[in-house]
């Protein structure tokens, strides 16, 4: 729990009869600011069945995978408000579409997007900003992912020889060695700063 509450994530998959089951631990789920957070969590005490809004679940995925951002520009579609809407379309389209109807909010939301204006002038102008700033959302991400990998590399370095010796307990008892072989090597927030190629 400990390192959840740093940002890490555990992973944990299982067999139940034939169907394989993963599932992903993460208290502090990336792009996902801690006001924003502590709203998820007020909000899932009043549902009977937990669930991310389109915009929490959007900035998710928002990672270095590129079958992520189709999924992204769907849940745009679905989004009630025009503004949550145009924060995440992925169609240059829909976003001209919504430019003849209200040019101020349009601009806004691309400025904040880091989208020049200039990019509205036509569909294929608009196409190009769009493919730049879902590589920039990837680059971003990928270099986020390489801070915790090189905040791990000592905990990848002993993983095998700890995955041997829990191998065959109970997930009680193997979450105890793991979080006593872990303790001193994994720390609580991964690096921060620059990584050099």
């Amino acid at each position: 729990v400990r390192w959840l509450a740093g940002g890490w994530s555990s992973h944990f998959e299982f067999m139940n009869e034939n169907l394989r089951i993963r599932t992903d631990f993460v208290s502090r789920p990336p792009r996902i600011t801690p006001a924003r957070l502590a709203g998820i969590w007020m909000e899932q005490e009043k549902r009977d069945f937990p669930f991310v809004d389109a915009a929490d679940l959007a900035e998710i995925k928002k990672t270095n995978r590129e079958k992520d951002y189709p999924i992204i520009g769907e849940l745009a579609r679905k989004m009630e408000h025009p503004e949550e809407r145009l924060r995440y379309s992925r169609s240059a389209r829909d976003i001209l579409i919504a430019y003849r109807d209200d040019q101020t909010l349009v601009s806004r939301i691309l400025q904040e997007r880091g989208i020049v204006r200039d990019a509205l002038a036509n569909v294929e102008a608009l196409e190009t900003a769009l493919d730049a700033e879902r590589r920039r959302l990837m680059h971003a991400n990928e270099h986020r992912l390489k801070l915790y990998a090189l905040s791990a590399k000592n905990w990848s370095a002993i993983w095998n020889e700890v995955e041997m010796q829990i191998a065959g307990l109970s997930l009680l008892d193997a979450h105890t060695i793991i979080k006593e072989k872990a303790s001193g090597i994994l720390p609580f927030k991964p690096a921060e700063g620059n990584i050099h190629e």
